[in-house]
C-alpha cells in the first residue's frame, strides 16, 4: 500500500507519522512545493521507522513521485490561525486545492484512487475537489467531523464518568461553527444517554449540555490559542480512516462526502460506511426537529461558502 501526503507541514508531518504507526502501509511519499522542508520531513521520519514498522519513506517536489498511489492525502493549505474561523481561509485554500486536483488527475489512477481531504474549510475543499475531478463522490472523503465527534465523545465520557469506547456519540454537518451535536441519538453501551442517566442516577440538565456543546465546538481555537495548530487529533483521525478503508472494515464514521447534484450539491458530514470502496452507504441519524433544522442550515451554509469561492 503506498500512501502520498501532499503538505509537508505540521499537519502534514503529523499525519506521516500517525500512517506509519498504523503498520498497514509499505510506502509514504512526501510532496511538498518547499524540497528542502519535505526531505527534512522523510529523513526524521526514515529515522523514527527504525524503531518500528518497516516503511519506505521518501520526498519529492514532483508530482511523478505519488504514481502507484493507492491513497492520496490532501493536507496541504494554510492553516488556521488565532482569531481565524475555518471559512476565513476560504479563497486561500480553493486556489490550493484547484492547483493540486488536476496534478493528482495527471498521475494517478482515477478510477481507482481514493483521496482524503484535511485542508479547510474541509466540505468546501471536498466539493470543489470534486468539481474538478469528476470523480465518484464516494472515492473523495474528508476527515469531516470525526475529530469533533472524538472530542464529543471524550467529553461527555468525562462528564458522566465512562470509557470513551462506550460512547457512540455524533458531531454531524460542517466541520465548523455550524456543526450539530446529535443529542437524540447519543448511547451509552446499550442505552440511550437519557436512560443511562437515569439509571447511574447523574444528572445532565441542558445548561449542562450547552456546556459540551460548547466545548466541542471551541475545542480548536482554544488548542490553536494555545499551541500555534492542531494536529495531534486531526492525523489521528486520518489514520483511523486509513485503516477503515485499507481493512475494509466497514465501520460507521462522520466523514464528509459530496451528495446531490447541481446547486443541490453539498458536503457534509453523516454516519457513513466506510470500507476499501470509500463511501459505502450514508446513514440517516434520529434527529428531534430542532436537530433537524440545525443540520439543514448547516448545509445551506456549506453551500453559500461553496458558491463564494472567487
Amino acid at each position: 500500500m503506498k500512501i502520498a501526503i501532499i503538505g509537508a507541514g505540521s499537519v502534514g508531518s503529523a499525519v506521516a507519522t500517525a500512517v506509519k504507526n498504523t503498520g498497514f502501509v509499505h510506502e509514504i511519499v512526501l510532496f511538498d512545493r518547499d524540497g528542502v522542508r519535505a526531505r527534512a520531513a522523510a529523513e526524521d521520519l526514515g529515522h523514527a521507522a527504525s524503531f518500528g514498522f518497516d516503511v519506505k519513506i521518501t520526498a519529492v517536489s514532483n508530482y511523478r513521485g505519488i504514481r502507484g498511489s493507492d491513497i492520496v492525502i490532501i493536507a496541504a493549505g494554510a492553516n488556521q490561525r488565532v482569531g481565524e474561523t475555518r471559512t476565513d481561509l476560504l479563497n486561500k485554500n480553493a486556489a490550493v486545492i484547484q492547483d493540486i486536483m488536476p496534478r493528482i488527475m495527471a498521475n494517478t489512477d482515477v478510477k481507482k484512487v481514493k483521496i482524503i481531504i484535511v485542508t479547510n474549510p474541509l466540505d468546501v475543499m471536498v466539493m470543489l475537489a470534486h468539481q474538478i475531478s469528476h470523480m465518484p463522490p464516494e472515492h473523495i472523503i474528508g476527515t469531516g467531523t470525526m475529530l469533533d465527534s472524538g472530542r464529543l465523545r471524550t467529553i461527555l465520557a468525562r462528564q458522566i464518568g465512562v470509557s470513551t469506547q462506550s460512547v457512540n456519540a455524533y458531531v454531524l454537518g460542517e466541520h465548523g461553527d455550524s456543526s450539530i451535536i446529535d443529542w437524540s441519538s447519543i448511547t451509552v453501551g446499550a442505552l440511550g444517554l437519557d436512560d443511562f442517566c437515569r439509571q447511574m442516577k447523574i444528572s445532565l440538565p441542558q445548561t449542562t449540555r450547552n456546556t459540551i456543546t460548547h466545548r466541542v465546538h471551541n475545542a480548536a481555537y482554544e488548542i490553536i490559542r494555545g499551541r500555534g495548530a492542531t494536529w495531534d487529533g486531526i492525523s489521528a483521525a486520518v489514520a483511523d480512516l486509513l485503516r477503515c478503508i485499507i481493512n475494509d472494515e466497514r465501520r460507521i464514521l462522520t466523514v464528509s462526502c459530496v451528495s446531490g447534484r447541481g446547486t443541490d450539491m453539498v458536503a457534509m458530514s453523516l454516519p457513513r460506511i466506510v470500507g476499501a470502496d470509500g463511501v459505502i452507504a450514508t446513514l440517516r441519524p434520529k434527529l428531534n426537529a430542532t436537530e433537524s433544522g440545525a443540520l439543514r442550515r448547516s448545509g445551506k451554509i456549506i453551500r453559500k461558502n461553496f458558491d463564494a469561492i472567487k
